[in-house]
């Protein structure tokens, strides 16, 4: 394998692409046993590996730099063409669901890789192309505005990511105008990006009701493969999360109000957690590249492994630039078995976060890399967060290697911020509920919707009368409410899987860390809630999970 910048790509051939599943499917109807549709199945991996490296290699290109003419254009030609290939995949999955060799082929694959393409038949159709490619565009579209956004502060010009340096600022005057100057900013492009959103709403209801399904929430579930739960255990989690970690959470903003010494939280305090300003990575971003290489060969024979070979192939965008797409993310490339990290450090210990966090998910894809079985690894995403937020866990030990002194500032604000979380989470997934529940409100129904659910899972905040973040405006820059609708409550889930392996290497680091790999190395061959029970975790969905919890937090914070 060559290091990521050398590696070649071609764009995938649509018509080569289609032949070569209509040769599949022609293989798979003629085959006479169980035997044969398996070759015929290992043929299709290859085939599927292949068009999944060469978009995937095109999409980080692009992410990296938005403004690049060459990879704009593959961008928008995956936007069109993927929908295409769903559809070959479609079709090539009917014929193995419809086998007489079932038994067989579910004796290789496994019950959860049928089950996952039961879910895949009821959610696509190819009808429903035409709306799927203008949903791909719309993405795109909101994708770009927000990664190439301008904002004047203090003489210079910044993007969305590079802000947050001062809107973490430990002077609080600082932190005043940079929340301003993103507000002022988000105020010249709200009307676009309600736009966006309507279209996008009312795209993906139109889709849903095409399927026959009234609105939009059940094939949201179905394309984020929940295989094992539905909307009503969501639902509960959400209530036990409102009635238990609310008033759990207020306590610790009140600590955290008194901390900084201020007499109110507002919106620009949210993210700060101490009066000198949070803890802050030490080094450029090549030595925490350097000691999270040191902190891996330290953890364990399996993370050395990983990190050497993601550092030997240079397996990590991480710096920020102005024409970089916003936020982070893993993903694999299969022909290389090969992880890639994509980040935007900005001068926070977020930056760190990539380095737990994002390695969590590549760590898993990593160890699992020589499975021949694609399916073993088509993980739900409530289960994916859990290896990535364990990892911020189980890194604890090292931090000293990125904060210095101020380690011990960085445990409380991070176990802080990760409890602080649960119920914005709920509240991103409760407003995606309520817009696809009633896809005709209007952009000003759904701020008054977002402002309303901040007044009962964020108490806390006074937005003193902003004219955007004040009237319901903040969901614009949550990047998963456009592209990924319902995924934002995995996060949730997982970090409530995360937070019991805390408490569990606080008592048993190594034996925690050995369920941990379990757990990774199950990838998605079983079931969630019998795969959490198999590794010795609480399934978040249980009445009383969420009270345990709490229980037992209140005492490390």
């Amino acid at each position: 394998m060559e290091k990521f910048s050398k590696l070649p790509y071609e764009r995938v051939d649509l018509e080569k692409m289609k032949k070569d599943y209509a040769d599949l499917i022609k293989r798979l109807k003629d085959a006479k046993s169980g035997e044969e549709q398996w070759a015929v199945h290992q043929d299709y991996y290859k085939i599927r590996k292949h068009i999944l490296t060469q978009h995937t290699i095109a999409h980080i290109r692009h992410d990296i730099d938005t403004t690049d003419e060459f990879y704009d254009k593959e961008n928008e030609f995956y936007d069109q063409a993927m929908p295409e290939w769903e559809n070959c995949e479609n079709e090539y999955k009917k014929v193995l669901f419809a086998s007489p060799y079932r038994d067989y082929l579910e004796g290789k694959l496994g019950p959860v890789a049928f089950k996952n393409i039961e879910i895949s038949l009821k959610s696509f159709d190819e009808k429903l192309i035409p709306l799927m490619k203008e949903e791909n565009e719309l993405v795109s579209r909101y994708t770009k505005l927000i990664a190439t956004a301008k904002i004047e502060f203090e003489g210079e010009t910044y993007n969305l990511s590079l802000m947050s340096k001062f809107t973490t600022s430990e002077d609080r005057s600082v932190r005043k105008r940079a929340v301003k100057a993103m507000s002022d900013y988000f105020l010249t492009v709200t009307d676009e990006i309600d736009e966006i959103y309507d279209k996008m709403v009312k795209n993906r209801t139109a889709q849903a009701r095409m399927l026959g399904f009234d609105n939009y929430i059940p094939l949201g579930y179905l394309r984020m493969q929940r295989n094992s739960y539905g909307q009503e255990q969501v639902e509960n989690f959400r209530r036990q999360v409102k009635d238990a970690f609310v008033p759990f959470v207020s306590k610790i903003h009140e600590k955290r109000r008194q901390r900084i010494g201020v007499d109110k939280l507002t919106f620009y305090d949210n993210g700060v957690y101490f009066t000198n300003g949070n803890p802050k990575p030490i080094g450029t971003p090549e030595e925490i590249l350097k000691a999270g290489q040191e902190m891996y060969r330290e953890l364990s024979p399996e993370t050395a492994e990983f990190i050497d070979f993601m550092m030997e192939y240079d397996l990590f965008d991480v710096l920020g630039r102005k024409t970089k797409r916003q936020g982070g993310y893993m993903t694999f490339m299969e022909d290389y078995k090969a992880p890639f990290i994509f980040a935007n450090f900005n001068g926070t210990s977020g930056d760190v976060d990539v380095i737990t966090h994002e390695c969590g998910h590549a760590f898993q894809g990593f160890i699992n890399r020589d499975d021949e079985i694609m399916e073993h690894n088509d993980i739900t995403m409530e289960t994916a967060e859990i290896h990535s937020m364990s990892m911020e866990y189980f890194t604890y030990g090292w931090m000293k290697k990125f904060f210095g002194d101020r380690c011990n500032d960085y445990y409380t604000m991070h176990l802080e911020d990760s409890i602080i979380f649960v119920p914005y989470g709920c509240m991103v997934d409760e407003f995606q509920h309520i817009v696809y529940a009633d896809p005709d409100m209007t952009p000003a129904e759904r701020k008054a919707t977002w402002k309303r659910l901040e007044s009962e899972y964020r108490p806390h905040i006074d937005f003193e009368g902003d004219p955007f973040f004040g009237e319901g405006g903040y969901w614009q820059r949550q990047g998963h409410i456009f592209q990924s609708p319902f995924y934002y409550i995995d996060y949730v889930l997982a970090t409530v899987c995360a937070m019991q392996y805390k408490a569990k290497m606080d008592e048993d680091f190594r034996g925690a860390f050995e369920s941990y790999l379990k757990l990774c190395k199950l990838s998605a061959r079983d079931f969630y809630e019998p795969m959490l029970e198999s590794v010795g975790l609480k399934s978040p969905f249980k009445d009383g999970c969420i009270e345990d919890l709490v229980s037992k937090f209140e005492k490390k914070v």
